[in-house]
């Protein structure tokens, strides 16, 4: 019996995506919005273009990751629990553009995404291949907790959502040039991620409140962390999983008065260009991931995955 089996099948997923992290080279958790998929065995895999495959890599460094779904955005549930996932994962080196074995993976995406049938379009193959060449990130979980619905653990000091008071603390962070304000500002809550003491990492749904020089952010009730790196990541997507939008910030947790922590900022990850100059990078990005590993560029069975993207199911 997988641990996954102790959590309610129809709730997990139901979840459109849910925040994935993994630790990069230098130590930080990052988390990053993401479509798992749950396997019979009770595994959940991740895919990932060949043009983002950091996720990967950090995995092949170290395997420990953790899976919080906490937005239940266009899921169809009414206040669903979160879901807690920590496990282990493994991602070969070669990709595969094949959708033979994932069939229902891709079914689902082009279901829940319907946009990301058009990558499959005559007209744009040129510029797209990269987004079939996928890295397969199978992770084993090791423990799995339900949090009650809508948990958004607060940080001592927190402020009403929509007060003039929060506003204006935000304007004078902003103003003040703190990194990450901007963005920040703009979401009613954040997913908070740290090393815990056991060296795991821990996800928790938090809001951050502007102080001294950082943010004050908490951690979910009963999770003892590590000062060290750290990030909050925010993000939010339309009913149909178009129109993504999200931005990292990476820093440093110190532990902060009343239990909380305080996260000092060092660097903003986000998306940018236009829509053709992103098309242009990812494609550059994965021609460097395949000649840094002497692999010549596989060819994608266009036809399978238009008769797949022709006929998507849902498994929710």
């Amino acid at each position: 019996m997988s641990v996954i089996d102790g959590v309610d099948h129809s709730v997990l997923d139901a979840y459109r995506t849910c925040e994935f992290a993994t630790i990069a080279r230098d130590g930080t958790p990052l988390a990053w919005p993401t479509s798992p998929f749950r396997r019979p065995d009770g595994s959940l895999l991740v895919t990932t273009s060949i043009a983002f495959a950091q996720k990967a890599l950090n995995v092949r460094r170290g395997g420990r990751v953790s899976l919080l779904f906490s937005d239940p955005t266009a899921s169809g549930l009414s206040d669903p629990v979160q879901i807690f996932v920590q496990g282990d994962a493994v991602c070969p080196d070669e990709p595969t553009t094949s959708p033979a074995g994932l069939e229902e993976s891709w079914s689902m995406l082009f279901f829940r995404q319907p946009s990301s049938r058009a990558y499959a379009l005559p007209v744009v193959r040129s510029l797209t291949g990269w987004y079939y060449t996928r890295l397969l990130i199978t992770v084993t979980p090791r423990s799995v907790s339900e949090r009650p619905a809508g948990s958004v653990v607060l940080p001592a000091g927190a402020l009403p959502p929509g007060s003039p008071e929060l506003a204006q603390s935000w304007r004078r962070a902003a103003e003040a040039g703190l990194t990450g304000a901007r963005e920040l500002s703009g979401y009613p809550s954040c997913v908070f991620a740290a090393r815990d003491v056991d060296g795991g990492i821990a996800l928790a749904r938090t809001v951050a409140r502007p102080a001294d020089g950082g943010y004050a952010v908490a951690a979910a009730p009963g999770v003892d962390l590590a000062e060290g790196p750290a990030s909050v990541l925010v993000h939010r997507h339309y009913e149909k999983l178009a129109g993504l939008r999200f931005a990292v910030i990476r820093g440093r947790i110190t532990r902060a008065v009343a239990g909380d922590w305080l996260l000092v900022p060092d660097r903003v990850i986000r998306p940018a260009g236009t829509p053709l100059q992103t098309l242009r990078a990812c494609r550059a990005s994965a021609a460097r991931y395949l000649a840094a590993r002497d692999l010549a560029r596989p060819a994608v069975p266009w036809q399978q995955y238009r008769a797949l993207a022709r006929h998507p199911a849902d498994r929710a």
